[in-house]
């Protein structure tokens, strides 16, 4: 027992009084003469004896009665522990991530854990919850109770030991406060497996909230197989956890107009193919009626009009080759003698070719190095017997090696790397029958650094690739070498030239660092926007010459196809789809490692927090005591003569 008042305690010396006054009386008694005194000395011993006890019982009735008086004042109690009066910090972890959205016993997983900690927590009691993406610090649950009704669910999911770690910077520094930790969870497998907190000052609770099945069907990624004259072919990933689905709708939409439609038995993973037109630009959305998660029932994916590619070729040789290859359905083709090259035009490009210069001017290294530096691509085709020194101190802007020196020798062009992202879709199988091209004379590269692409039958490159630039080792007139009638001359100088813009991809992960180009120019102290509805999203942005590099990471946060604008254009459109992780039902088995820390539900933890911090105050009672020993005191008095 405890007293809030212990101080109060110094009173029961009062006690003492009432002792003082039965124990020590200072009346004095008048003796009377009387004649025959054996009768009275009987009565007198019968009075004495019955005095004494009625006394004596007055004394006690009095003395417990002071003592609870006392004692009632000092206000004692019991406590289930000895930590009741410390200060307490409760921090909440709240996922609300996708997979919350799993069907429980009473409704979807969150909304349900919203309820409870709305229903069970004091709504003036302050504490802190975190969720995947906010933060309600040191607040009251009156205060956020709207934003708790409207949390939505987060495409942002952290990470078990990134939680952790954010949850322990809400706790105070005071040492002298009980610290509780509650996460509320369904403890989907992430990467990584779940381990408790290692500090010994922090309370943790665990409350695990489980689906009542693990049924879901997704569409998991789509691509492109193959692309022909009249049509796309699309390919669409659909998988299923749980039990087989006998009949799966499944929906194709280009903007808000439906195009195709198919329903599909499934069991663990299925793939479905649609035709699109070719020449259509096409804003897809993908939708299946799956009635347990719906983050991922739809599936956005774009197809942009195609962009033309600026190519520049700066020429001391004939490019007639480079027309033939770069044709103006794909590619804006432009050509300049050195001689009569506008610098100004360089700017524009997204690739420029250089075709046998003999000399690189100081001027043209020097502007070459500022476009690449912004983006753009170059190949260099050398001369025969060109100026060492101009060509060695371009190529000091790439990291690339030098020429060494011209070797008059007939070689074969033996080698291809296959496995490059040049040929990537080239070639079906690899080739061993190949009529290789030759050459006459050729550059030796001194001490190789880039990554070869072609190589001649004596192991040296033909073609090297080394940050932006593409470097050929010999001339490629039709007196040195017959590469130009090569099956190869088309696919490799092509695909260099598709390199240089990166176009966006049919869709983009929510979550993750994302890099396109787009073809603008943006005016000084202008962006470019990613809008949708009303969402603006400004992602990261590097200007070149001819185009914009966009990175975005954690923004959007919302799926959807999203225009590129650039003030009132819109110069591009991209897609955006939430991350698949979450769409597997696998759960950690935290009963296993934890299950010391596991409380079944969040009603069970607020009332373990309640009884911990309870008190049964007894000073009622002794307030009882004290009026039924007054009355016995009264009794005593009245009844005992």
């Amino acid at each position: 027992m405890q007293f809030k008042h212990p101080e109060l305690l110094y009173a029961l010396l009062l006690l003492l009084i009432p002792i003082i006054i039965h124990l020590f009386q200072l009346r004095r008694f008048k003796e009377t003469p009387f004649t025959n005194v054996a009768f009275l000395k009987e009565v007198t011993l019968q009075t004495r004896k019955s005095s004494q006890l009625k006394k004596w019982l007055t004394l006690i009735t009095r003395l417990l009665l002071l003592a609870c008086a006392v004692l009632a004042f000092a206000q004692p109690f019991t406590s289930k522990s000895d930590t009741f009066n410390q200060e307490r910090e409760t921090v909440l972890y709240l996922d609300n991530s996708f997979s919350m959205q799993a069907m429980g016993s009473k409704g979807e997983l969150m909304k349900r854990a919203v309820q409870d900690i709305l229903t069970e927590f004091p709504d003036d009691e302050e504490l802190t919850i975190i969720t995947n993406n906010n933060t309600f610090r040191n607040t009251s649950l009156k205060a956020i109770r709207n934003d708790l009704l409207q949390l939505p669910y987060s495409s942002n999911q952290l990470d078990y030991d990134a939680m952790q770690f954010k949850a322990s910077k809400m706790f105070s520094k005071n040492a002298g406060t009980i610290k509780d930790l509650v996460i509320i969870s369904d403890f989907q497998q992430k990467e990584g497996s779940f381990s408790s907190i290692a500090d010994s000052t922090i309370n943790v609770n665990l409350v695990k909230l489980k689906p009542v099945n693990l049924n879901n069907a997704f569409i998991d990624s789509v691509s492109i197989s193959k692309m022909d004259v009249n049509n796309i072919k699309l390919n669409v990933f659909i998988k299923n956890t749980g039990q087989s689905i006998e009949n799966l709708p499944i929906s194709l939409y280009n903007g808000d107009n439906l195009t195709a439609k198919t329903s599909i038995s499934i069991e663990d993973e299925m793939r479905i193919q649609f035709d699109l037109p070719i020449d259509q630009e096409i804003n897809g959305k993908i939708v299946l009626s799956d009635n347990n998660l719906q983050f991922d029932n739809e599936f956005f994916f774009n197809i942009n009009a195609t962009e033309k590619i600026n190519v520049l070729s700066i020429n001391e040789a004939n490019d007639s080759f480079l027309n033939r290859v770069y044709t103006e359905d794909e590619f804006n083709f432009s050509s300049s003698p050195l001689s009569r090259l506008n610098y100004s035009d360089i700017t524009n490009q997204n690739i420029i070719v250089l075709n046998e210069l003999k000399t690189i001017p100081n001027s043209l290294i020097t502007a070459l190095k500022s476009f690449t530096g912004n983006g753009g691509y170059i190949i260099i085709i050398p001369s025969y017997n060109v100026n060492l020194d101009s060509y060695n101190q371009l190529f000091t802007n790439y990291n690339f090696a030098t020429f060494d020196k011209l070797i008059e020798e007939e070689v074969k062009i033996t080698t291809i790397q296959f496995s490059h992202p040049l040929y990537s879709g080239v070639f079906d199988k690899k080739i061993d029958n190949f009529q290789y091209p030759k050459v006459n004379h050729h550059y030796s590269i001194k001490n190789t650094s880039g990554s070869s692409i072609l190589e001649f039958e004596n192991g040296q490159p033909f073609l090297q690739k080394s940050s932006n630039a593409f470097i050929f080792a010999a001339p490629l007139n039709s007196e040195n070498t017959n590469f130009k009638n090569s099956p190869l001359i088309v696919p490799t100088l092509y695909n260099i030239a598709k390199q240089s813009l990166k176009l966006p991809d049919l869709y983009y992960t929510i979550g993750r660092t994302n890099t396109y180009d787009v073809k603008t120019l943006v005016q000084k102290d202008n962006v470019v926007k990613l809008v949708k509805d009303n969402i603006q999203v400004i992602p990261r942005q590097v200007p070149s010459a001819s185009q914009l590099r966009l990175t975005t990471q954690e923004s959007p946060v919302s799926a959807g196809t999203y225009n590129v604008l650039n003030e009132n254009e819109v110069v591009k459109k991209v897609s955006y789809n939430y991350n698949r992780s979450e769409s597997s039902l696998r759960y950690h088995d935290i009963e296993s490692n934890h299950a010391d820390l596991i409380v079944n539900s969040i009603p069970e933890v607020v009332e373990d927090i309640k009884s911990e911090m309870k008190i049964n105050e007894l000073w009622k009672w002794f307030v009882i005591f004290a009026l039924i020993f007054l009355v016995i005191e009264m009794l005593i008095l009245k009844y005992i003569k």
